[in-house]
């Protein structure tokens, strides 16, 4: 069992990631000799709670652990104020209290609720992480960043409150549909391109490893973006600086996502998002086009996309990334590479540049 540690404000923050097979029989030995609370409430959507929410509710009411499940609706549109009114409701109705402890058990859109949830609860209760789909794994389960959409846009709405504990079992991930793998690999790809050449050439030398779920390859590739990622938010808990560059793609991928009506998953709009700030990169100058070629290979060999359809049209594009929450004094910010595994915010970017590099990159 791996374990990463990521600490905040001198030590007064404390989150430990514990990535390997069998991870929920050490959850729960691990939740019996150090508990989070009194008792504790699964926080699930129904597809998870189906394959694995009942084993862990089951698993710890046999270790005499008081659990109860709060199933929620899958999918981004859960990610609203009728959600957390339900869940609230429900945590009040079975009088937990500030002794108890949520588990975030499912993908980003559970850990994003579910984060929000136990940071106002109360004035804030201790919860756990424990995602099952790779881009949860690889990135949003670490960080403490969650919250809610509006309809102007994704996470308008949001605090930052880390989760006590994170624990990742790769072994989940073989019940996860082949699309939602691969949407997760646009994290894992995001993460080597802004942070880590070497695992950049990691992933264009073990494409087969990596797509047939290889084992040994799967804890790889999680560890490193653990690693990646918790190292970043030790520099910069609330993105301010250093941790903005694994918004790479985020800014035009979550513009995609809103125009779409959320048909567009994260994974598929976060590539499109990186292919045209890799392009726009390369339109001012801070990337070779040799450089633009290979991460726009690599994302095509995985199977991500590297166009935007044309029905999105820029213009509408940039009046959605104008909401955007990272656009600071009227300017958007992005993230452009600079070369394979280092990347740099940019603003001030005039509109026309934005709208060429966005045109480019259209089917």
């Amino acid at each position: 069992m791996q374990k990463i540690d990521l600490t905040l404000r001198g030590k007064e923050i404390h989150c430990e990631v514990f990535i390997g097979f069998g991870v929920f029989e050490f959850l729960v030995e691990d939740l019996k000799a150090r508990p989070l609370g009194h008792r504790l409430g699964i926080i699930t959507d129904s597809h998870v709670a189906r394959l694995w929410g009942h084993r862990l509710h089951d698993l710890l009411v046999d270790a005499g652990i008081r659990t109860d499940v709060m199933v929620i609706d899958p999918g981004e549109a859960s990610k609203q104020w009728g959600t957390l009114a339900q869940i609230f409701g429900w945590l009040l109705e079975r009088r937990f209290d500030r002794g108890s402890g949520l588990i975030a058990l499912g993908g980003g859109v559970v850990g994003d609720v579910t984060g929000f949830v136990a940071s106002v609860y109360m004035r804030s209760i201790p919860y756990i992480q424990v995602p099952t789909t790779l881009l949860a794994q690889v990135d949003s389960s670490i960080g403490g960043k969650n919250g809610v959409d509006l309809p102007a846009g994704k996470n308008l709405i949001g605090t930052f409150y880390q989760p006590g504990r994170v624990y990742i079992d790769p072994s989940v991930l073989e019940t996860l549909p082949r699309p939602e793998f691969q949407h997760g690999l646009a994290e894992v790809v995001k993460s080597a391109v802004v942070r880590d050449g070497e695992f950049f050439q990691f992933l264009e030398h073990h494409h087969d490893a990596v797509v047939s779920h290889d084992r040994k390859t799967l804890e790889e590739i999680i560890s490193r973006c653990c690693r990646i990622k918790t190292e970043v938010v030790m520099a910069d808990e609330h993105d301010r600086g250093r941790r903005r560059l694994l918004n790479f793609g985020h800014t035009v991928g979550h513009a995609i996502e809103t125009h779409s009506g959320y048909t567009i998953p994260h994974g598929m709009a976060v590539s499109m998002g990186m292919a045209a700030e890799t392009t726009l990169s390369t339109q001012t100058g801070e990337l070779a086009a040799h450089d633009r070629a290979k991460i726009l290979e690599v994302l095509e060999r995985y199977g991500l996309p590297t166009q935007i359809p044309s029905r999105y049209k820029p213009d509408a594009l940039l009046a959605l990334m104008d909401s955007d929450k990272k656009t600071e004094d009227g300017q958007i910010a992005l993230i452009l590479p600079t070369e394979v595994g280092k990347a740099i915010v940019k603003a001030h970017i005039p509109r026309a540049t934005l709208r060429k590099a966005l045109k480019e990159v259209q089917a």
